[in-house]
């Protein structure tokens, strides 16, 4: 695990040996040495850490030594750096501060070679081991990683009982289903995706040995593909199993042909033997898919192959060609879980009531993953259910035991797999997820921007550095690594979570290579040991931890510092002053949620190599002139803090990325928009800017012109627009042809007083095919006489939101976005004066969710048949005159949802007694779930399924 530090280090001194070179002058060889020397060592490496836990102590330290080399050599650069390449003042008192500063840093340049010749002297002794190492063990390199265990974990899945399996009738029959019907001429391929211990391969196993399948397909084999298969020998085993099931003897040549021979002699074989069903178990690369499939006749009998995959483009891929489908697995539910949980520990006996809530956090950890029920329900098999301690023991140390050789050794052992087959680059991402707290929902546009200010992320020649990361991201939740839980608009995912399983891995990981220290109040490591990262989880329950103790740690090499949750003011203030004394090295400074902070302390414009600045959510009122001290700065974020106006010292930021200065109106409700902030007249100047949110335009044209000289922007909000601004902003808009994302809101203190946006403006005819052609999210907060013409034309737009619009009746919001092609998602918020919505044949033919809000003189809708084929969720909210469903939402017929939401209590009535004989039944029966929500008198939420169906896995 040192590799991905080791590779991560090796890449920033090649950056620096290009970038700041000329200001090492003699110690330029010195640093070329330290790089060649870790890069000789990387190779090794990759073998050594395959090996690292049954490794020799020996080698464990040696590895440690030359992680801890890398890290310090990286600090001596960063410390160096701080020191000689900070702005050069011009004019006569910048020549006298030079020559005072020359004679100043003369000693600490003596000081950073020493230090440099140190790290060298430690580098040449560190390789002198490996080298003695390498001499005294047998042979060169390291025996083969022993994947025995492995194997062996995958055979006892196959040997399961269906008896002792729970929650698995329902996606088995599925699956048959899906095997057994379609065409009968063309080979079909299902594939079962999921993260590691979904129980993917007990699942297509017992498909695989159903009597209907078994009968159907009598020429049937099982391949274990795994993460490093010999492809020559998993032919041979194919070729085997297909004569075995045939009664056919194999012939010896085998043994001496080629790949292509023996993919013809399978092929050839498959040919003749008739309908076939094979699976592919634990497939981890697309490329075998391409490889195998040529070896897969299609012939005239239906053929049908099964895949498991932990990754995303695997099952799509192999399914591509064949329409087959993609079959996601789920965890268990909450009830299959205690069954399962009950059946494997009390033998389907209930369990003891004392033990009740104990054992439901513990199940609550396992979030329905079967591996790691079983697994940790033989745990606690062998404990005594009178000794509550025990279990609770149990709960709390779930992490140390996935750390140790126990039972729960094989969960880490399959969840570490998806990890171990990572390239350095996403490892080093995914270990950073550490920082979050367990069932933590994490922000992933703050997660790509942390990857970035930590410099794990690289420019990519014709990509922007956040276009490389949001593809990372994707990457991880492709492999099942990271999970989504809410997406912005299709195709970009707003927060993600970590399985508590996998997150207690990857704490492991990341605490054996010092990468991310974390603490929930009391002090967790020796004085002698370095923070690179200290990550404070904190709580009610902990923050009394003494003061004293926490001056033990060492902030010397401190790079990030971040807290999740509101700290103590007295700790906090002690805790954060230690840091910023001490932390010269600081990049990361992340203290969101700390709602006693009210000011930016002095110490944090001292930090030269700041690139990452959060204060969202705290009390700061003001930004300090001294924030133009910042050079580095990329992202600085006072979303709701009560900042209100910007100095012009903000300009001399020129890395600037990310600005988000804003304050919601109402935290309860988003519809009501945002408060802004004020800009210096000339901020236009920051031409690195890609986030801009939200900048208050009141002041008047001045400010919306300069908009238009960020060039580069993506994501853009603007609030209080004045009506006589519309054309200047439109204008603008013209000249950012890289945004995404839009938002505007005109002047108004609520809902009814909105002043008008006027933006029914063309740009000019040199750039109106391309006006806003890159957008895919706009909202618009305001009253709109009518819709602006060129929205007709956003044909890139996935997602609109248009509150309090007020639109009149014969202003249809619905006819300039009915022909959208790309069109997703729509939300309008009392957008619409109008009696009626009428949503014609042949219109939004892509859009997957439509959210209708306080639209007061609502009365009817009617969806004609042909629209909106692809709608999933419909949610209705607060439209008080609405009495009926919509006319023809039988038409929906891919409808997941039906959400009614303080609705009329008619029409709630209504819904709630149909009979299933009625028309009305038979309008709305094929919806899998209907929800009915409101607030109760007392002022608390509520909401019931009305009923609920099991979903097709699609």
């Amino acid at each position: 695990m040192a590799e991905e530090v080791l590779s991560f280090v090796l890449d920033q001194l090649s950056t620096f040996l290009r970038e700041e070179g000329r200001l090492l002058g003699g110690l330029w060889q010195e640093v070329q040495f330290i790089r060649d020397e870790l890069g000789h060592m990387r190779a090794f490496l990759r073998e050594a850490e395959a090996k690292e836990e049954d490794a020799q102590p020996r080698l464990q330290e040696w590895i440690k030594q030359v992680r801890e080399a890398a890290y310090d050599t990286e600090d001596i650069l960063d410390e160096f750096v701080a020191r000689f390449a900070r702005h050069r003042a011009t004019g006569f008192y910048g020549s006298v501060r030079r020559i005072f500063s020359s004679i100043k840093n003369l000693r600490a340049r003596h000081r950073v070679a020493s230090e440099i010749q140190i790290i060298k002297s430690r580098i040449k002794s560190i390789s002198e081991a490996h080298q003695r190492y390498q001499s005294e063990s047998s042979s060169n390199s390291l025996p083969p990683v022993n994947n025995t265990t492995w194997r062996y974990s995958r055979d006892d899945a196959l040997l399961v009982e269906e008896a002792k399996l729970v929650g698995i009738d329902q996606p088995k029959n599925h699956l048959i289903s899906e095997l057994l019907e379609g065409d009968d001429h063309q080979l079909k391929v299902v594939s079962v995706v999921g993260m590691g211990g979904l129980g993917k391969t007990t699942l297509v196993k017992k498909v695989h040995e159903d009597p209907e399948v078994r009968r159907r397909f009598p020429v049937r084999a099982w391949v274990t593909v795994s993460e490093t298969c010999d492809f020559q020998f998993l032919l041979k085993d194919l070729i085997r199993q297909l004569h075995k099931e045939g009664n056919k003897a194999v012939t010896q040549s085998i043994e001496s042909s080629n790949t292509t021979e023996l993919k013809e002699i399978i092929k050839d074989f498959l040919q003749q033997a008739g309908r076939y069903a094979i699976v592919f178990d634990d497939v981890w690369d697309v490329e075998f898919w391409n490889t195998i499939k040529f070896a897969l006749p299609e012939s005239c009998c239906g053929n049908r192959v099964m895949l498991t995959t932990r990754k995303a483009d695997v099952a799509s891929a192999s399914c591509s060609e064949s329409g087959g489908l993609v079959y996601r697995m789920e965890p268990l539910s909450i009830e299959d879980s205690w069954t399962l949980f009950c059946n494997k520990i009390f033998n389907g006996g209930t369990c003891p009531g004392h033990l009740m809530d104990v054992a439901k956090g513990i199940l609550e950890k396992c979030e329905g993953l079967p591996l790691a029920i079983i697994a940790i329900s033989g745990l606690l098999a062998s404990k005594d259910v009178n000794r509550m301690d025990e279990w609770e023991m149990v709960r709390r140390s779930l992490g140390g035991e996935l750390e140790g050789t126990g039972k729960l050794d094989r969960v880490k052992k399959i969840l570490s797999l998806s990890y171990s087959d990572l390239p350095w680059h996403l490892k080093i991402c995914l270990l950073y997820t550490s920082i979050y707290p367990e069932d933590y929902e994490i922000e992933c546009s703050d997660l790509i921007n942390l990857w970035i200010a930590e410099r794990f992320v690289e420019w990519r020649e014709g990509m922007s550095i956040e276009d490389v990361a949001w593809g990372w991201l994707s990457e991880l939740v492709n492999r099942s690594l990271i999970q989504v839980t809410k997406v912005y608009y299709e195709g970009l995912p707003d927060y993600c979570r970590i399985h508590d399983l996998l997150r207690e891995v990857i704490v492991l990981k990341s605490r054996e290579q010092n990468m991310v220290t974390i603490t929930t109040g009391q002090p967790m490591m020796r004085p002698s040991e370095k923070v690179r990262r200290l990550v404070v989880h904190t709580s009610s329950s902990n923050n009394t931890q003494d003061h004293q103790q926490r001056r033990s740690y060492c902030f010397d090499h401190l790079q990030s510092f971040v807290t999740f949750g509101s700290m103590s003011p007295l700790l906090f203030k002690l805790l954060l002053s230690d840091v910023l004394r001490s932390s010269k090295l600081l990049k990361v400074l992340h203290l969101g949620g700390q709602e006693t902070q009210e000011d930016i302390p002095n110490e944090v414009f001292k930090m030269f190599h700041l690139k990452y600045l959060y204060l969202g959510g705290t009390r700061v009122e003001r930004v300090p002139k001294a924030i133009g001290k910042l050079q580095h700065l990329e992202f600085l974020d006072l979303s709701n803090t009560r900042v209100r106006e910007l100095p012009m010292e903000i300009l001399k930021l020129q890395k600037l990325r990310v600005l988000k200065v804003y304050q919601q109106v109402d935290s309860s409700d988003d519809d009501y928009g945002s408060h802004g902030f004020k800009a210096p007249s000339n901020m236009g100047r920051l031409l690195a800017l890609e986030v801009l949110d939200c900048i208050d335009a009141s002041s008047g044209s001045a400010i919306v012109k300069e908009i238009g000289k960020l060039t580069q922007l993506r994501e853009l909000g603007i609030t209080k627009l004045r009506r006589e601004d519309g054309k200047e902003l439109c204008s603008s808009l013209a000249k950012l042809t890289s945004l995404h994302r839009l938002s505007i809101e005109s002047i108004g203190e609520g809902n009814d007083d909105h002043e008008i946006i006027d933006l029914n403006h063309h740009p000019s005819s040199s750039s109106s095919s391309s006006f806003l052609q890159s957008l895919h999210l706009l909202i618009l907060c305001g009253r709109l006489e009518k819709m602006p013409q060129w929205v007709a034309h956003l044909h890139g737009l996935v997602r609109i939101d248009l509150n309090w619009s007020r639109l009149r009746g014969d202003e249809d919001p619905l006819e300039s976005l009915r022909h959208l092609p790309n069109l997703g998602k729509i939300n309008f918020c009392g957008s619409y004066q109008g009696e009626g919505l009428c949503f014609q044949a042949g219109g939004f033919l892509n859009l997957k969710k439509l959210h209708l809000k306080r639209m007061e003189g609502l009365r009817w809708m009617r969806v004609e048949e042909g629209a909106l084929p692809r709608l999933h969720q419909l949610i209705l909210d607060q439209l008080p005159l609405l009495e009926e469903l919509p006319l023809g939402i039988q038409h929906l017929s891919h409808l997941q949802g039906l959400y009614l939401y303080e609705m009329s209590s008619e029409m709630i009535e209504k819904v709630e007694n149909q009979k299933e004989e009625s028309e009305d039944y038979t309008r709305i029966a094929h919806i899998p779930e209907i929800v009915i929500g409101c607030y109760t008198e007392d002022g608390e939420w509520r909401q019931r399924q009305l009923w609920g169906k099991k979903k097709k896995k699609t």
